[in-house]
């Protein structure tokens, strides 16, 4: 059953007082955690136990980058690989900046001892961000839609969905060609297709979002005004089972890993970074049976700890390593 209504916006006020750890009795039992996470190491897509071990390079590709997300049956992981472009006007305006697109690491490929194949979903060099949804049947993402125009000045950043084929791609928002400078990115879905996203305002985060899929086409102007409520947080992400979302929320003082309730009234600290760095601000990712958490910290290394905080244990070293994601 659905764990209530959703609102339409998250009431997120960042707070260096809000500290509240989940309490022992709402978590219900944690047994330890099983299946296995995926991350980047150096640019290569990596798989390793959920306690750290068996780390094997699935991918070797050299510039994945950003989000990762298992298929549904746990036998692909779709990512992003990165370019770069460097533009020199006639006028000598210009500069560098880089392209993305999405592609698929097949792990049954991996097994069989090839680590160089995969399979490319995009071929728009805007498209980035992908998380796969549950049921299997689509991926989402945020994509540039300026990112193949040569004359663009600004990029402008919308939400997509497309088949694992590279079929149907789809955007979100009817009529996106008339907006400029403010964005949805980083998206995450759940099983009823309600969406958490960032919205972006003259390439600053203005705050997070929750919508309905069929309301992600309200105007800029009402999920501006949603978006103040989320301010300060950003990388959304979703629990399996829907009861949690988790976000990064950063302010002048600092980092932390959140989980707020779909109905938007109970937040809790679930962890803080180590001295001298932060939590990544790509978005974190949810154990299978939605009771840990898994995360990169500024300095590369990758952590899990349950959603009450308890177990934070390093399973990487600092220095390579980013973007872990759960299997499903």
């Amino acid at each position: 059953m659905r764990p209530g209504p959703l609102l339409l916006l998250l009431v997120l006020a960042v707070s260096a007082a809000a500290t509240e750890k989940l309490p022992p009795d709402m978590a219900g039992e944690i047994s330890p955690p099983t299946g296995r996470i995926a991350f980047i190491r150096a640019g290569d897509i990596w798989v390793m136990e959920a306690i750290g071990t068996n780390q094997q390079a699935v991918c070797r590709v050299s510039n994945a980058e950003g989000r990762l997300s298992w298929s549904a049956d746990n036998k692909k992981i779709v990512f992003t690989r990165s370019g770069m472009v460097d533009l020199k006007r006639p006028d000598l305006v210009g500069g560098r900046h880089k392209v993305y697109d999405l592609f698929i690491c097949l792990l049954d490929s991996a097994q069989a001892g090839n680590r160089k194949y995969w399979v490319r979903l995009t071929h728009d060099v805007g498209s980035r961000g992908p998380e796969w949804s549950s049921d299997g049947r689509k991926i989402i993402f945020w994509k540039d839609m300026n990112a193949n125009t040569i004359s663009a000045r600004t990029p402008n950043y919308q939400l997509c969905t497309v088949e694992p084929d590279g079929s149907n791609l789809e955007v979100l928002r009817p009529g996106w060609e008339g907006e400029d400078e403010q964005f949805l990115v980083t998206p995450s879905i759940n099983q009823w297709g309600d969406i958490a996203f960032v919205f972006f305002a003259e390439m600053q985060p203005g705050g997070l979002v929750i919508l309905p899929r069929d309301e992600v086409t309200l105007s800029l102007d009402s999920i501006k005004v949603l978006a103040e409520k989320g301010e300060g947080c950003i990388a959304p992400s979703w629990s399996p089972d829907g009861r949690w979302l988790a976000v990064v929320c950063q302010s002048e003082t600092g980092s932390g890993l959140y989980i707020v309730s779909p109905d938007l009234q109970q937040r809790y600290l679930v962890a803080e970074p180590p001295s001298r760095t932060r939590i990544s601000n790509q978005p974190p990712s949810f154990s299978p049976d939605s009771k840990w958490l898994t995360f990169a910290t500024g300095d590369n290394s990758i952590w899990i700890c349950d959603i009450t905080g308890g177990g934070l244990r390093r399973l990487t070293s600092p220095g390579k390593d980013q973007a872990p994601c759960w299997s499903r």
